[in-house]
């Protein structure tokens, strides 16, 4: 059966303007994807040249090179650490013990002193004086007691014959006795003069270093005075006082009833041990403000690099780890499980490995 297309308006049929119009829509999508992925290719390309660029000089064919080391059995110190202070085992305020005015001061100040030097004078006029005077009042005592003993032999002698009086005898008998009394009376007070005129001359107490003088030649300085002429700080020994944590009072008894304790003391640098000493005591008390307790280190301090207040680093030797396995403490790492170290195995390949550390160092653990 045969169908005729309907004509418009122009001649020409319905359909095949509807085709036309399809045509164009396709060619037009067509296009649109066309340019689309041409856009991608080109921005892939891009993308490969870029990546191949950055990874042209890896070489991951290549093995990673390391610095290896040999674990080793060695005795391995354990140390307790703190942080202290130096302080001076004896400090002393030379103060006056007379009266007087100040004519020499034998010292300068940040000298080195010896105990029994003298450090200063002071004029010993007055107690010159009262030293003469107790000498001679005991002289005249003294000539007095011999006549008095003279007088005694006499009246002895008549009483044991009958012709004098025996009381008379026995109170120039108690007159002797008195006087005898008398002069060593005199003696303490020659004692006492010759001390106070020795406190004319100020020594040193102690052996240390001197510090800034509180007074100058030609004032008058009295024993009253609370400042004293210096003061004189003893640095060879020399103490630090360091607190450790509570926790470890236990470990610092046990370890100090086998024997003296080591202490070592850093410098600035904190890595450097300026001097070593021993421990000489713990205190009674925990401090409970701060949990720690305090000890004491002494030290020979030989060139004086330990200075009263300063503040250092101490550590304490409490044990030594016998054969402990050792490694540089750089091969140590520490990851979420915990610390581990790569070892190396038979194939030349390194490889994480879990370790438990109990001590370390800056060099080992």
């Amino acid at each position: 059966m045969l169908f005729k297309p309907e004509l418009n308006d122009t001649g020409t049929a319905a359909g095949g303007s509807v085709g036309r119009s399809l045509r164009r829509r396709s060619i037009s999508l067509l296009i649109t994807l066309l340019s689309i992925g041409g856009l991608a290719y080109v921005g892939w390309l891009a993308w490969q040249q870029k990546g191949g660029n950055r990874n042209t000089n890896a070489r991951p064919d290549l093995p990673v090179p390391i610095l290896a080391a040999t674990p080793r059995p060695q005795d391995m110190p354990v140390y307790l650490e703190g942080v202290g202070a130096v302080r001076a085992l004896n400090t002393v305020t030379v103060r006056a013990q007379v009266d007087g005015k100040l004519i020499a001061v034998n010292f300068i100040e940040g000298q080195d002193v010896r105990k029994g030097e003298v450090l200063a004078e002071i004029d010993p006029a007055i107690y010159q004086a009262q030293y003469d005077q107790a000498v001679a009042k005991k002289a005249q005592d003294e000539a007095l007691l011999v006549n008095q003993k003279l007088d005694l032999a006499r009246y002895q002698q008549l009483a044991a014959s009958n012709a004098g009086s025996k009381q008379q005898a026995d109170t120039q008998k108690a007159l002797v006795a008195q006087q005898e009394a008398l002069i060593k009376a005199d003696q303490a007070a020659i004692d006492n003069a010759a001390a106070t005129l020795g406190y004319t001359r100020i020594v040193a107490p102690i052996s240390g270093r001197a510090g800034l003088r509180q007074v100058d030649q030609g004032n008058i300085i009295r024993a009253s005075d609370a400042t004293g002429l210096v003061i004189l700080t003893q640095l060879q020994p020399v103490a630090v006082w360091f607190s450790l944590p509570q926790q470890q009072i236990m470990r610092v008894n046990n370890a100090a009833a086998k024997g003296a304790l080591t202490v070592d003391v850093f410098g600035n640098d904190g890595v450097t041990v300026v001097d070593t000493g021993t421990l000489k005591g713990m205190d009674n008390q925990v401090d409970q403000t701060t949990g720690t307790l305090k000890l004491k280190a002494e030290f020979p301090n030989p060139n004086f690099q330990l200075w009263p207040g300063q503040f250092v680093n101490v550590r304490l030797k409490v044990e030594t780890i016998p054969k402990a396995i050792v490694i540089p403490t750089s091969a140590v790492q520490r990851g979420p499980a915990g610390t581990f170290s790569y070892v190396v195995g038979s194939d030349n390949i390194a490889t994480a490995k879990p370790i438990v550390v109990t001590q370390q160092n800056e060099n080992d653990a």
